[in-house]
């Protein structure tokens, strides 16, 4: 529990193109041809609006294989991706795969202020933590990450205990969505917020940030963080826009929170004591 008023700083990342860049392979298929080909997370997130509607992607899809790089192999003895794909990045200059958060989860480590990590990605929590302790044991990391949790979204076992957290109204929502990833994710932070406060104590003024570079998951985040914030008003939440190395940060605040110039003291003391 914590006793200190002024709180604790809990970070939260995205790996893929924001915390690091990896060489991991999505694998998208010509439907008329049958031809797969291979493209960096970086090139999809560039083409994936254009796949079935703009040349030359008009004929490919994503296909049952895609992101099998991005799950663990299950074999016994084998490497896994993850761990593979980061050991083969450490060889190269730091400026090719550090991403734009590198240093920020640096920090947090060397820190250890509490971490969280969401991905899209379908490891396991411990595959995870292993591609993470290569860093360490390569020395790119002081410290093993203070981790608060781990959400691989589109693990299957995560995405049922990430069901099995909300309402049935909310599973209705997940699973009709266009995009159930993308509610998983939201789903994952919430989660990581209400976790931060049982794991150490709800009475401090406790700080919040996740980063991403995905213009899309920034959306999802700032909907996550407006959530929380309208449960605890007196916390605070921030969202990291990494995307092409902007670092914009952004504080999230209920639409009705008096932020602008002319906002009186009373007001915002008003809203602090939970007057509003």
């Amino acid at each position: 529990m914590s006793n200190d008023n002024e709180g604790i700083s809990f970070y939260f990342f995205d790996l893929d193109d924001n915390t690091f860049f990896l060489e991991t392979k999505i694998f998208i298929k010509n439907m008329k041809t049958g031809d797969v080909i291979s493209v960096s997370t970086h090139e999809f997130a560039q083409m994936r609006n254009k796949m079935g509607n703009t040349e030359p992607w008009t004929d490919y899809s994503l296909y049952e294989d895609s992101y099998k790089n991005f799950r663990d192999r299950n074999e016994d003895g084998e490497k896994e991706y993850l761990v593979e794909d980061i050991e083969h990045a450490m060889g190269e200059p730091i400026e090719k795969w550090q991403g734009p958060a590198f240093k920020l989860f640096q920090h947090a480590c060397e820190q250890q202020r509490p971490l969280g990590i969401v991905t899209a990605r379908g490891h396991s929590r411990e595959t995870i933590k292993a591609g993470i302790q290569v860093m360490v044991d390569a020395g790119f990391l002081s410290q093993s990450p203070n981790y608060l949790g781990v959400y691989a979204v589109s693990n299957e076992d995560m995405r049922k205990e990430l069901k099995d957290s909300t309402s049935e109204e909310q599973r209705q929502v997940i699973e009709t969505h266009p995009d159930p990833t993308s509610q998983l994710k939201r789903v994952a932070i919430n989660n990581l917020v209400e976790q931060a406060l049982e794991t150490y104590g709800s009475e401090a003024e406790h700080r919040f940030g996740m980063s991403d570079d995905d213009p899309k998951n920034v959306d999802l985040i700032i909907k996550a963080m407006c959530e929380c914030k309208i449960r605890h008003p007196e916390k605070r939440f921030f969202v990291i826009n990494t995307h092409k190395g902007e670092h914009v940060k952004l504080e999230v605040f209920p639409i009705d929170f008096p932020v602008t110039k002319n906002a009186s003291a009373d007001e915002i003391s008003g809203w602090k004591k939970g007057e509003k």
